[in-house]
């Protein structure tokens, strides 16, 4: 569904999923022998190709003694390999005239470079060098080591609210790694080795845990030639590739957290443990979410920033994911606004939705904005290619970019309100009143 501004910018990560509603998007996937997934969809709209390789490994895989590691990576493997010279990576697909980034969640690393078609080569090599030869040295190492912690400082440690992901997911989780976030923690970066940095690609850049995804304007046959030569020799990773057994155990009581920091409004985060992707409450919640906060006629938004005017932004939102994460809602404060008034009017709106069935004037309103989103996503190349990979790698069936608009369309108002009553509980719910340091000086004193 779509992300609201605020927590796109916030949150800075790709979370993707979608379909489309008006045309079936048709693809081909089959497996190499050494376990590489190969999907291919065929479009000859615009002369562009997307390529893309999702690995299956996020900040949830780290060794809790060293967080950070799958962001690191996003940044390292841009280095180079033992054929592509170091700083030439972005070079290349440039000069090509394509463009290429990257993005690391909590579930997942996703690669991909978007070029005239002419050069679906070019791609498919320097991917498979990727995988196959990346450039790890001390070097490139040290490099990054900055580079990672000035994107600390500059994304979440200087800017405002920059801390309401970490906050929210330590206080959040006590068991599951989702207790801490991809961007992770700098001094388990600055401490690990470079045995470690390479322990880590050999066990999770290997084609048994990736899945390579290709659209745009391709010849099918050619295509596959193309992936056996230069992807069929990448030998199959050997090493047993980690996955979390642990599981998060059902929160009884509400937690209080008080955070301080440089910003001048207080705002309130309100966390609630949701389903993960796939099941039936997951997309019930997406749709309630998206009730309270997408645009200008939602219930937070009409209530709380236009009528009551005691929000600089308010909304909801609740992040997909393999396994069972949470919904946030959150508020900036008006000045003069304490955040305890702000989060007063949020939960009456949230207890409207608990009590009462929605209207069949919003009800149809939020499945018309749920197709509309799906399309949006899939009108270029670059949206089918990333909604693929994720299908597969969470969901191993593609084909929900087809059909997962039905499971949209499938939840009733009863859902709905069922769903809200369920999980839109305080012993089920996570407050952190971020608040400005000045306050913190305050409370000091009374004591």
């Amino acid at each position: 569904m779509k992300r609201n501004a605020f927590y796109a910018l916030l949150l800075g990560a790709s979370v993707l999923t979608g379909t489309q509603a008006s045309a079936k998007i048709n693809f081909v996937e089959y497996d190499l022998p050494n376990g590489l997934h190969v999907i291919l969809h065929e479009d000859h709209a615009t002369p562009i190709v997307a390529v893309s390789v999702m690995y299956h490994v996020g900040s949830k895989n780290e060794d809790p003694t060293r967080t950070g590691f799958a962001h690191f990576f996003e940044h390292l493997l841009f280095e180079g390999s033992d054929n592509i010279k170091r700083g030439e990576y972005m070079k290349l697909v440039q000069s090509a005239g394509g463009q290429l980034n990257a993005n690391t969640t909590q579930d997942r690393t996703y690669y991909y470079e978007e070029l005239p078609s002419n050069q679906l080569e070019l791609a498919l090599w320097m991917e498979s060098e990727r995988m196959l030869h990346a450039k790890i040295d001390t070097i490139g190492v040290e490099t990054q080591r900055k580079v990672v912690k000035e994107e600390k400082k500059l994304r979440y440690d200087n800017t405002p609210y920059g801390q309401w992901q970490s906050v929210i997911y330590e206080n959040a989780f006590t068991t599951h790694p989702y207790r801490w976030t991809p961007i992770g923690k700098e001094q388990y970066i600055d401490q690990a080795k470079l045995s470690e940095f390479m322990d880590f690609y050999k066990t999770f850049y290997v084609p048994n845990n990736a899945v390579l995804v290709i659209g745009g304007d391709i010849d099918i046959n050619k295509t596959k030639e193309l992936i056996s030569k230069y992807y069929g020799d990448i030998p199959k990773g050997t090493k047993a590739i980690p996955r979390p057994t642990e599981m998060e155990p059902q929160q009884k009581a509400e937690k209080i957290v008080h955070f301080y920091d440089n910003v001048q409004l207080p705002a309130v985060f309100m966390a609630y443990h949701v389903p993960q992707l796939g099941t039936t409450d997951y997309y019930a919640m997406q749709l309630l979410t998206q009730l309270l906060s997408q645009g200008k006629s939602s219930r937070f938004q009409k209530e709380i920033a236009d009528k009551q005017q005691k929000a600089l932004a308010v909304g909801a939102f609740a992040p997909p994911s393999e396994d069972p994460g949470i919904a946030v809602m959150y508020g900036i404060a008006n000045a003069g606004v304490k955040a305890e008034d702000l989060e007063a009017s949020m939960l009456a709106e949230v207890d409207k939705v608990k009590k009462n069935l929605i209207s069949d004037e919003e009800y149809q309103k939020l499945r018309n904005q749920a197709e509309n989103d799906f399309i949006t996503q899939n009108e270029k190349v670059s949206g089918v290619i990333d909604n693929l990979a994720t299908y597969y790698t969470f969901n191993h069936d593609a084909n929900l970019i087809n059909t997962e608009l039905e499971r949209y369309n499938k939840i009733t108002k009863e859902d709905l309100k069922r769903v809200a009553d369920k999980y839109f509980t305080n012993e089920n719910r996570l407050v952190v009143y971020y608040l400005p340091k000045s306050e913190e000086k305050k409370t000091e004193g009374k004591k």
